[in-house]
């Protein structure tokens, strides 16, 4: 079976993380986030994932294929010179999807974290034998979102509607497909939107099908979200898995420790916090709500809340930082400062506080 991960974009939302690596090979607990994509797809029984890149894409190629040995499948790399929509982006590997028994394959958005219940999606698809089965997952904000709206006792898809001013309901797209290869003659050769064109023209014709996930759901694109995500996948670790969790007694529920970092004496780790490969914490720390990404070293005494830490970098002794900060590569604090919100651009030292959101460039 074959699958399709629109990789696409800058990763604007996830800067400065972004301004280093490609948003797909950014850790989300303590694994490049496209990876959990393409092991639950093997796990389906995919053999051959195709991604969509056009960003960065040359280091992408470079990170994958050395995994697709030991994954066993066949990767193929789609770059997009230009912006050809989330359509578009089938209809360039379109003679690689396309299938004279029209076997249906797998589509998904290169931002999503979930269970990915893909068997059963395959198996709901194959039940109702249409041209297209979308995942929906509920949402507490859904105009953030736009809404489908389907029967159900059947499951049909009627209309999507974007950004409603009045409640039609709480279903939102998921960012997870199982297409039928027949609907690729549907795509023009122009930049095409799959959510706003091709669906819609589905549903009208009676052709597309909601399936519903049951379990944790989020789009892990910017930072907030991002931390949202995280807290949601431990806890669902904890149900599940709960061997990938760390038990140490310096930590509370959910907490996530690779097995290659150090932690110093006297600290409170969690609840849904990961610890990536190679850091070091020192005495005292205090980290709650926060993902510290790989190498980075945090001195004694430090309190770090709601905040993303990126890669290689050095927090100072007394440090408190907090309010979805975003710090990219290879940034220091110096000792006892305070950070509110602040996004910090990859190789900065600061020396100054920031009490209020703001981006250090």
């Amino acid at each position: 079976m074959k699958a399709l991960i629109l990789v696409g974009g800058y990763g604007t939302r996830l800067r400065p993380l972004t301004l280093t690596q490609p948003k797909p090979l950014i850790e989300f607990a303590n694994k490049p986030m496209v990876f959990h994509q393409i092991e639950a797809l093997i796990a389906a029984g995919v053999d051959t994932v195709i991604l969509a890149v056009s960003y960065r894409a040359k280091l992408l190629e470079e990170e994958i294929a050395s995994q697709a040995n030991l994954w066993n499948i066949s990767v193929h790399f789609s770059v997009e010179k230009e912006p050809l929509g989330t359509a578009g982006a089938l209809s360039l590997v379109k003679s690689l999807l396309k299938d004279e028994q029209d076997k249906p394959f797998l589509v998904l958005n290169s931002d999503i974290i979930c269970n990915f219940p893909f068997r059963q999606m395959i198996e709901f698809h194959n039940w109702h034998q249409h041209e297209g089965t979308i995942a929906v997952t509920k949402a507490t904000e859904p105009s953030r979102y736009g809404v489908c709206v389907f029967d159900e006792k059947t499951n049909k898809v009627d209309r999507f509607v974007e950004k409603p001013p009045e409640y039609v309901g709480n279903n939102i797209n998921a960012g997870l497909y199982v297409l039928s290869s027949r609907m690729l003659d549907r795509i023009p050769s122009r930049p095409t939107s799959m959510e706003k064109e091709i669906f819609p023209q589905m549903a009208k014709s009676g052709t597309l099908y909601a399936y519903i996930l049951d379990n944790f759901w989020m789009d892990i694109g910017q930072p907030r979200d991002f931390l949202t995500g995280t807290r949601l996948y431990l806890h669902f670790l904890r149900s599940k898995y709960p061997e990938m969790l760390s038990n140490d007694g310096n930590v509370q529920e959910d907490v996530m420790i690779h097995d290659t970092a150090r932690i110093g004496e006297g600290c409170i780790i969690g609840p849904n916090v990961v610890i990536g490969s190679g850091v070091e914490i020192h005495d005292g720390v205090c980290l709650r709500d926060s993902t510290i990404l790989s190498d980075t070293i945090i001195h004694s005494h430090s309190w770090i809340n709601g905040s993303i830490i990126g890669r290689k970098c050095i927090i100072g002794s007394w440090v408190r930082i907090d309010n979805v900060c975003v710090l990219g590569d290879d940034v220091i604090v110096q000792d006892e400062l305070y950070l509110n919100g602040a996004r910090v651009l990859p190789h900065k030292a600061i020396s100054v506080s920031v009490f209020e959101p703001d981006i250090i460039m």
